[in-house]
């Protein structure tokens, strides 16, 4: 049942109380309880991973898999947590002779942002959804969660949420630090209620903008880090072409399929020379079966989409399976030709979220970087190029429109890691700045503090003097190391 809106009052009061509470727990002891919610999900893997594979219909090893990949990426923030130097702490000290003028005692740090809005995503009903990245980084950066739970899953939902409630009851946490709500008009009236002090969507360029505008338009305005639409363009040379046909091939194949391109970083744009074998052979290819996708709503919005680009007289059809429109669609690959791309990108470029690519073939090298500067903003942009081969220049635009960029690689499986970075401009993201995914989305959900000529004993323990202290600190703008 929807969550009413005497019900989402309660809940919201609960979490800024849940949320002030926990932001007083050292970064050590958030770590702990981070470590015992992760033990909790895997001890109930039997029971939560044949929920997801009923409301998904995604298969085991992927589910376990990225079952794993939740677990693991709540203990990579406790080791962030441990380490502290996420909390970004600068102390300058009182200088009379500062050129600017007397300096005062100026130290400054990172603190909770607040009560955190998180949209479940419903293409990774573990990892980015419940107690996803999302999630995730919000409870590391000490602050309460309100999760508005997708409707894809919502059996896996309750259930994952009572673990992640239950393990947190009993590591110590506050009561209603991670809470569900349920409903589009519940998920809408959080967004802009001001107990609410930031937010994180996965999912459509549509919803994603619709809620960026209510969150931008709070007569408090907040941080909205919606996840929206890529279309992850893959630039192969004609050098590139020649020396690894097969293997190219192949690999585009396997990453535009995988998971039945229900993956935000799907190749969904793939530039090759026109007349190269690479060519040659994707139009004779046998694509792979067919498989279930996600839930009717994206089977409906699949069908829709394609149909409109088979519709447009510049697209043809250069291989598909023999059932392209169903809840289990085969792939298909549309071809177009460099000249029509950019001619009108945005018609040619639109996101087609299922087991679709289109192949764009050019004619000459030199509208590589021509159709590099056609697109809006990516999470990711890939090149298959020779080393030796001139592309600065195409990498340089590529930098500026993509969050992450590969050389000889395929975007879909995006690790979890320290420097890992996915975002991008717009429509790829809401906030370019940032990145979901990794141990620096921790940052999204905290906010800067500075704290002038403050006495010693009324500082956080980051910012004072005492030597216990053993995190990195910016000190007089001097990197201070650690004592270990």
């Amino acid at each position: 049942m929807p969550t009413t809106v005497s019900e989402l009052d309660t809940i919201l009061d609960t979490a800024v109380g849940a949320s002030d509470a926990w932001a007083r727990f050292t970064p050590a002891a958030r770590a702990d309880v981070l470590d015992a919610v992760a033990d909790a999900l895997d001890a109930q893997a039997e029971t939560l991973i044949p929920l997801a594979r009923e409301e998904s219909h995604l298969l085991l090893g992927r589910l376990t898999g990225e079952l794993k990949r939740t677990t693991f990426q709540l203990r990579l923030f406790g080791e962030i947590l441990r380490d502290g130097g996420f909390l970004d702490a600068r102390i300058d000290h009182a200088d009379p002779a500062w050129p600017m003028g007397a300096r005062p005692d100026l130290r400054r740090h990172l603190e909770p942002i607040g009560p955190v809005l998180v949209f479940a995503a419903s293409n990774f009903p573990f990892a980015f959804s419940t107690i996803g990245g999302d999630s995730a980084s919000a409870l590391a950066a000490g602050n309460s969660v309100v999760l508005k739970a997708h409707s894809g899953h919502p059996k896996l939902t309750v259930a994952t949420a009572d673990v992640v409630r239950s393990a947190l009851s009993e590591a110590g946490a506050p009561d209603g630090l991670f809470q569900v709500i349920l409903g589009t008009d519940a998920g809408r009236s959080a967004v802009v209620d001001p107990r609410i002090k930031a937010a994180g969507f996965t999912g459509s360029i549509p919803g994603g903008r619709a809620l960026f505008d209510l969150a931008s338009s709070r007569p408090d305005p907040i941080p909205f880090y919606g996840e929206l639409g890529s279309n992850n363009p893959v630039f192969v040379t004609a050098t590139a072409a020649e020396r690894s046909t097969a293997e190219i091939r192949d690999g585009f194949i396997g990453s535009f399929t995988l998971g039945a391109g229900q993956f935000c970083t799907k190749p969904g744009t793939f530039i090759i020379p026109a007349d190269s074998d690479l060519a040659t052979s994707l139009r004779s290819v046998a694509l792979p079966d067919g498989a279930h996708l996600l839930n009717d709503r994206i089977v409906s919005g699949y069908a829709e989409v394609l149909g409109e680009l088979k519709d447009d007289p510049r697209f043809t059809v250069l291989a598909e399976g023999s059932d392209p429109v169903s809840e289990s669609p085969t792939p298909t690959l549309l071809r177009v030709s460099a000249e029509d791309m950019l001619a009108d990108p945005r018609a040619l470029q639109r996101e087609c979220f299922g087991p679709t690519s289109v192949v764009v073939e050019y004619s000459s090298e030199s509208q590589l970087v021509e159709l590099a500067e056609t697109f809006e903003g990516q999470l990711t942009a890939t090149i298959f190029g020779e080393e030796g081969e001139d592309l600065d220049e195409l990498v340089r635009v590529l930098a500026a429109r993509a969050g992450r960029l590969l050389w000889r690689g395929w975007p879909t499986g995006v690790t979890v890691s320290y420097a890992q970075q996915h975002g991008g401009p717009y429509p790829a993201t809401t906030a370019v700045g940032s990145t979901s995914v990794g141990t620096a989305a921790i940052t999204r959900f905290l906010r800067p503090v500075a704290y002038q000529d403050f006495p010693q004993s009324m500082l956080p323990a980051d910012l004072a003097n005492a030597n216990e202290w053993s995190a990195p600190r910016l000190v007089d703008g001097k990197r201070s190391e650690p004592r270990r």
